[in-house]
């Protein structure tokens, strides 16, 4: 089966759980024209058939922090000038927030999916995206209770 080639979707996690919860939405990275942005760690990860890019790890309790970030809206640029996506889908977290800034502020669609681990309180990322989101969805029920109109299918587990 061919990937439809009308839309193109970049599906962007940092790495680890993140990253393993986008790992869930492979079937949609089969069908569509799409590309991946994770974390650069000191392992590669890398999905088979998949259009790979990798941003700077960031943590902003570090020193490098504004420095990675600024290496990251450099990357997240250059990125989006070559592949033009029409959908970011995005499971955080703080290395993942320019592409999708850039991208909804190109005009295109931003789906955030809020982290499977948290059940009663909300990431820093999740409380900025959501503002900018087309679509946001939780994974918990009692998250609507932060996130009012976010969406909740289940878990994507």
């Amino acid at each position: 089966m061919g990937k439809e080639r009308e839309i193109k979707i970049c599906f962007a996690a940092s790495s680890g759980g993140h990253y393993e919860q986008l790992l869930m939405l492979k079937p949609l990275m089969e069908k569509y024209d799409s590309f991946v942005i994770t974390e650069e760690t000191f392992y590669k990860v890398n999905i088979t058939d998949e259009k790979m890019y990798y941003l700077k790890q960031v943590n902003r309790k570090e020193m490098t922090f504004i420095l990675r970030m600024l290496i990251n809206v450099f990357r997240s640029i250059r990125i989006y000038a070559k592949e033009k996506p029409d959908v970011v889908i995005c499971t955080g977290v703080l290395a993942m927030i320019p592409i999708c800034l850039i991208s909804k502020f190109a005009g295109k669609k931003l789906i955030y999916i809020e982290s499977f681990a948290k059940v009663t309180s909300p990431t820093q990322t999740g409380k900025l995206l959501y503002k900018f989101a087309d679509q946001f969805y939780v994974q918990w029920k009692q998250m609507l209770k932060i996130y009012p109109n976010a969406i909740y299918l289940g878990g994507i587990y």
